[in-house]
């Protein structure tokens, strides 16, 4: 297949369709085992852990695979992208030790916190290593050791928490989901070794190698400062929604009991159900960065808008029969994969909207190609002050836990639609 952007999406699919069906089993099991108790505690965590791998990962993946299609010396490039991670994920270490008493307790009003929080922090490093690794492949094009690896990191936890949760779940939520945090460190240092087994040992690093380059620091710092910031204020965005939702509707005199659990069928139930399908744009954003780069930095624009076509005709036909399907199928998906109907009404009001959602990441994958990624993080930042303002406003007027599903409306409708204004502008100005 010559079209390199078609066969790694392929590739990236088949992978995404397998890890996201083990992955399914995985939560089946998971969410299953440990109730809705365990489901509301690990929902209330995953904010905050989401917003700590946007922090210690920096889009690292996204610098390294972009430095290494643009023909970078790469031993230099994952050399230094090591060095950039070591010292992010030691700050962080340091930082979350000293705060998740006061973080758990204080703003997410749960003790039971504290210790997965611990448990997320030290998974921090591996995940981190594991996307320099991943970065080295999406640059060189080559898909299929991603997916490989993908498969059987998804095959471990499966085996692991299928055989291992069930003893656990006796020792209480608080153990259970810290081990499931812990869990992290096994499954991605799995992974990273079956990557590593996929370079080439004339492309491994050597002794010579492992030293400090500025010049290459400061490259890769110049792709993943601006690139990281769309990423980690949605996460930011993210990190304060239990916490802003909690304060709001504490006001409003709904009960904390009420907050955590609703919150945990969102999230886990809700979201979780919506966002199945999502593999298949992750496969598309992924394969789409580095053939966007390529051509636009040949100043093949034709080329550019080809692959532009492509990649939304695809994500858009994908996203409708997606949501179509989950909005006439939400009772039946519910009760057979976690064998609930709690969430079904929130459901069938987000699942027309998540047509929008499903382009955009890759509108942002095509803006961060075409060195546009400042636009790409304006446009979130105004997103997410969005989306928090407009959560308060419903919220302080009785609508409960609807003031975040209008909320997560607003804000799809109002970021894929930016995005694609400023696509446009700049498509049209070439």
């Amino acid at each position: 297949m010559k079209n390199k952007f078609l066969k790694s999406t392929l590739i990236l699919l088949i992978g995404g369709c397998i890890t996201k069906v083990i992955g399914l089993l995985i939560k089946v099991i998971t969410t299953r085992t440990i109730g809705i108790d365990g489901v509301a505690l690990l929902s209330l965590i995953n904010p905050t852990y989401s917003l700590l791998l946007s922090l210690a990962n920096f889009n690292i993946l996204v610098s390294t695979s972009k430095r290494i299609s643009a023909k970078a010396n790469t031993r230099k490039v994952l050399v230094n992208s090591c060095y950039i991670m070591f010292v992010l994920n030691v700050i962080l270490i340091l930082f979350m030790f000293m705060t998740s008493r006061f973080l758990s307790v204080t703003l997410l009003k749960s003790k039971e916190a504290y210790y997965p929080l611990l448990a997320c922090t030290l998974s921090l490093p591996f995940v981190s290593l594991g996307y320099i690794v991943k970065g080295y492949f999406y640059g060189k094009q080559n898909v299929t050791p991603h997916m490989i690896s993908n498969v059987l990191e998804q095959a471990l936890r499966l085996t692991i928490i299928a055989f291992i949760l069930p003893y656990i779940i006796p020792y209480g939520k608080v153990i259970t989901i810290t081990v499931l945090m812990l869990l992290n460190i096994v499954s991605e240092s799995f992974s990273i070794i079956m990557l590593l087994i996929f370079i080439p040992k004339h492309k491994m690093i050597r002794k010579e190698d492992i030293k400090f380059d500025r010049d290459e620091t400061h490259e890769l710092l110049a792709i993943s400062v601006p690139s990281v910031s769309g990423r980690l204020l949605g996460n930011v965005g993210f990190f304060l929604e239990p916490i802003v939702l909690n304060r709001v509707l504490l006001v409003t005199g709904c009960s904390i009991e009420y907050i955590t659990r609703e919150y945990g069928v969102y999230n886990a139930y809700v979201i979780g159900t919506l966002l199945f399908p999502s593999f298949i744009i992750s496969a598309i954003s992924n394969a789409l960065l580095p053939e966007i780069s390529k051509h636009f930095a040949e100043r093949n624009m034709k080329m550019v808008k080809s692959r532009i076509r492509q990649a939304l005709l695809i994500s858009l036909s994908f996203g409708i029969v997606c949501t179509i399907g989950i909005y006439f199928t939400s009772e039946f998906l519910l009760k057979l994969l976690y064998d609930t109907t709690e969430g079904v009404q929130y459901i069938k009001i987000l699942a027309p909207f998540f047509v929008l959602f499903y382009l955009e990441s890759p509108l942002c994958s095509i803006l961060t190609g075409i060195d546009k990624v400042k636009t790409c993080t304006i446009i979130s930042t105004t997103g997410i002050v969005l989306k928090l303002g407009v959560m308060i406003f419903f919220g302080l007027k009785g609508f409960k836990i609807y003031s975040l599903i209008i909320a997560e409306i607003v804000d799809i409708v109002y970021v894929t639609l930016a995005n694609v204004i400023a696509l446009k502008k700049e498509l049209s100005s070439s």
